[in-house]
């Protein structure tokens, strides 16, 4: 697969180049982006910035697949090109900020037979993988409740200025809950029914009043179950993303609790395996045990490949992209 990379505006877009030259099955063509601070991100990436338009990629009959790494309100509408123009499209999270785009990305995709993937990394962590694979054998009983605590720092200074830009970000739920959203539906099969509450508001970031930086919810399960967040940006800055509450996920059965959380991701938000304790406490138990991980080595840019070739028993899809942005693009419109 050729892939070419549209706008570099975000850390992730750096982690996913990287994957990518190390996929044997992907060619990096080069990229486009239109700011001089975007480009710096790619400093010592060895990535050509070689398309001096978003319409000479799109142009390009070698590119098969686009990157979208701009900011988050720019990549509804650049997929949307991409797709008319015939180019698969692969982003960094999320892929839009609203419903009417990712409606009309998934019917572009349907339309014309192309796949949509996105950098939901959090799915192949061994620790979900592993919380996936017990509820599955029914180790927890039924699913009735389900907490997330995943407070950010926002580095108010360092993290790109375009987030506080009108239509630039799109929403904190979006932003960041989006990887909540699509991990209860991998481990228990089970999507968003319905938004019970949902707000978003400004707290910590005094020196933007107008960015909801804190984001909370409550949603409902397709089973019933009852499912909380708090996704605000109101982790110290001096603290980067080591604290335990920068992604904690606990899950509450008939028969046990299992909880999910990074144990010290660094101040770089290092998604590492070795960053993650799995740990479940089961009826009968005294406490919270330990559960030794098994390793997996899968990545989302191989999946996505993976499908444009037409393979099956994929861990993500388009079809699963599309859901889980439709959902939590549903609770970040609620909450406004």
């Amino acid at each position: 697969m050729n892939l070419a990379f549209v706008g570099f505006k975000h850390r992730h877009t750096g982690a996913i180049y990287q994957e990518a030259m190390k996929d044997p099955n992907i060619t990096v063509l080069g990229a486009w982006e239109d700011t001089d601070d975007g480009k710096a991100l790619a400093d010592g990436l060895g990535l050509e910035f070689n398309y001096p338009t978003l319409e000479s990629v799109l142009a390009d009959e070698k590119v098969d697949a686009i990157c979208l790494g701009g900011s988050f309100g720019e990549r509804g509408g650049e997929a949307i090109a991409a797709l008319r123009a015939g180019k698969h499209v692969y982003a960094d999270k999320p892929v839009c900020t609203s419903l009417a785009e990712i409606d009309e990305i998934e019917k572009l995709a349907k339309e014309k037979n192309l796949k949509v993937g996105c950098y939901l990394t959090l799915r192949f962590s061994a620790g979900i993988r592993n919380l996936r694979e017990m509820i599955a054998d029914g180790m927890l009983g039924e699913i009735g409740c389900i907490n997330m605590t995943a407070q950010h720092p926002l580095q108010y200074g360092s993290r790109p200025m375009w987030y506080f830009e009108e239509g630039k970000h799109g929403g904190t739920i979006n932003d960041i809950a989006i990887h909540g959203v699509d991990l209860v539906r991998f481990v228990t099969g089970m999507g968003v029914k319905n938004v019970t509450a949902a707000r978003t508001w400004n707290h910590f970031a005094k020196e933007e009043p107008d960015f909801r930086d804190c984001g909370q919810f409550m949603a409902e399960l397709e089973n019933g179950a009852g499912f909380t967040a708090d996704v605000s940006y109101a982790a110290p800055a001096s603290c980067g993303f080591s604290l335990e509450t920068y992604w904690r996920m606990t899950f509450w059965g008939t028969k046990g609790v299992a909880e999910y959380k990074m144990k010290g991701a660094g101040k770089a938000g290092i998604d590492s395996d070795t960053a993650v304790l799995l740990q479940v406490a089961l009826e009968g138990s005294s406490g919270f045990a330990p559960v030794e991980l098994k390793s997996y080595n899968v990545t989302g840019l191989g999946e996505f490949v993976r499908e444009i070739n037409g393979e099956t028993d994929l861990l993500i899809d388009t079809a699963e992209v599309i859901r889980t942005s439709r959902e939590v693009l549903t609770i970040q419109a609620a909450a406004e």
